[in-house]
């Protein structure tokens, strides 16, 4: 054992050879943190005896702890999945696995238990096999939204600027310490990038934590840790053994997925699903979500950074190469490259294909994973406290109302424009003064703008409508019929 790496404390081949034997023919996966053995109907997870700055399960008292928090924390995300505690007990023919949840003594390890899933419908299989969609996209963003909106606040110790800086100050530290498992002259270039990324902005963090953006998230959300159960997607293996990497701002932990999918080169994708979890999750007025996307490079930046110093970790004790660490840090260093913020905003009425432009052209503006997408639709239904897909009562559509949808678009994609993040306004812009007050926005903030004015014929218009589900368009061929007998004046904008 004398090649064994410093970060393993104890040796637990007996363990694992043991549960080889009682749980064969079960497969094995190996992380840097776990050895986990898959079954037909359950999953065995054995916490390794590591060390490391940010996680220690070095004792069996310690994993016990750990077994028993990963059950609390992840039941409150997926509980379909997390079943208990088992332990490994020594008796006097040698070791036995316990019951669910039975105490024990004499245990020697112990491990959760869990229902087993499909493996390919995990997210990265999914990725890989192209299979991963847009709609897909979509309902994770509610999910993770729903999760982020039912998590209390944290206020005391957490999140603050020191932290942040304490903690890219780490991030750094562990690439280097991996030496020449990792690129040397990337973790110096990280090592002044990262720090400068975050330091313009230091009020913003600070704002986040009074204003209750910081909570007990799920803390490794890579497409690895979300499964499709039942068509919906659910997150799973959140982190139980650090508070310090849980306890954090719910746009850092939505910045694991961003990244994951970026780095496979599914930009698009992650744009789609940045704008639907702005769409869902509640508002912070003290400090908005459109005002901390400026730190959204750094955050996604510092997630590409941590999976490279993690998969260095694993490569360590598997003994592998270390490319995909490598590419990581390649991506980190990518992912804080600026790139300035333009405003477009598509118009046409009902049924012209708005939003469908707008979610298309998203992803190729300004900085990744590209703009975000202003919806006069998603303005109404939240401006209402209402779900997106609920219809508005009658008399909803005053133009008193409308006019109250416009401002907040506006005012909404300030915030986008100032945080460094490009954005799309979606609207009808029907009245030349709506779409003066766009053009506007863009010389205010100071930023190139484009229009584009997209017509389609009436009948067109109404069957699309007419087809839509689940939509937060409350559109109806009546209302296209109206909207064309408009007098929209003058459209300068491109027509398409």
């Amino acid at each position: 054992m004398g090649d064994r790496p410093s970060f393993v404390i104890e040796d637990q081949s007996e363990v694992i050879d043991f549960l080889e034997k009682r749980l064969a023919p079960a497969r094995r996966i190996d992380t840097h943190g776990a050895v986990v053995f898959l079954r037909e109907d359950r999953a065995y997870k054995l916490k390794r005896a590591v060390k490391f700055p940010y996680m220690d399960f070095s004792t069996v008292e310690r994993r016990a702890e750990m077994c028993r928090a990963e059950i609390e924390i992840n039941r409150l995300m997926a509980p379909e999945i997390y079943l208990g505690v088992a332990a490994v007990r020594r008796n006097r023919t040698g070791l036995v696995l316990g019951e669910l949840d039975e105490a024990a003594d004499d245990a020697v390890d112990w491990l959760v238990v869990m229902r087993r899933f499909d493996d390919e419908a995990l997210f990265d299989r999914l990725a890989e096999k192209g299979s991963l969609t847009p709609d897909l996209m979509a309902l994770l963003g509610a999910r993770v939204a729903s999760i982020h909106d039912r998590l209390p606040a944290i206020r005391n110790g957490f999140g603050r600027p020191d932290d942040y800086r304490h903690s890219v100050a780490a991030d750094v530290r562990q690439m280097r310490e991996h030496g020449a498992r990792l690129d040397p002259e990337l973790s110096e270039a990280l090592a002044e990038a990262m720090p400068r990324s975050l330091e313009p902005f230091l009020d913003v963090v600070a704002r986040r934590v009074e204003a209750g953006a910081i909570r007990r998230c799920h803390g490794d959300l890579h497409l690895r840790n979300i499964v499709l159960i039942e068509g919906q997607p659910t997150p799973f293996d959140a982190i139980e053994f650090s508070a310090r990497i849980a306890n954090i701002d719910v746009l850092y932990d939505l910045a694991f997925a961003l990244m994951d999918l970026g780095h496979r080169g599914l930009w698009p994708l992650a744009n789609r699903l940045l704008n639907e979890w702005l769409w869902r999750i509640k508002e912070l007025p003290l400090a908005p979500h459109e005002e901390a996307l400026a730190l959204l490079p750094m955050f996604l930046s510092r997630r590409a950074a941590i999976r490279a110093y993690v998969d260095a970790s694993v490569a360590a004790v598997k003994g592998g190469d270390t490319d995909l660490a490598r590419a990581y840090q390649r991506l980190a260093l990518e992912v804080l490259k600026p790139a300035p913020p333009r405003l477009v905003a598509v118009g046409g009425l009902s049924g012209s294909g708005k939003t469908t432009k707008a979610m298309a052209i998203a992803p190729g503006i300004g900085r990744v994973p590209g703009a975000i997408v202003v919806r006069s639709d998603v303005e109404r239904k939240r401006a209402a406290g209402i779900p997106l897909e609920q219809r508005m009562p009658p008399g909803s559509y005053t133009p008193q109302a409308s006019a109250a949808v416009y401002a907040a678009m506006i005012e909404r994609a300030d915030r986008v424009l100032r945080s460094g993040q490009s954005a799309v306004l979606d609207a009808v812009f029907a009245r030349p003064e709506e779409r003066a007050a766009a053009e506007e926005l863009a010389r205010k903030v100071g930023v190139p703008f484009e229009g584009i004015w997209l017509d389609v014929p009436k009948e067109v218009a109404q069957a699309r409508v007419a087809g839509r589900k689940a939509d937060a368009s409350d559109a109806t061929p009546d209302v296209v019929a109206r909207q064309f007998s408009y007098e929209l004046g003058e459209i300068g904008w491109k027509r398409r």
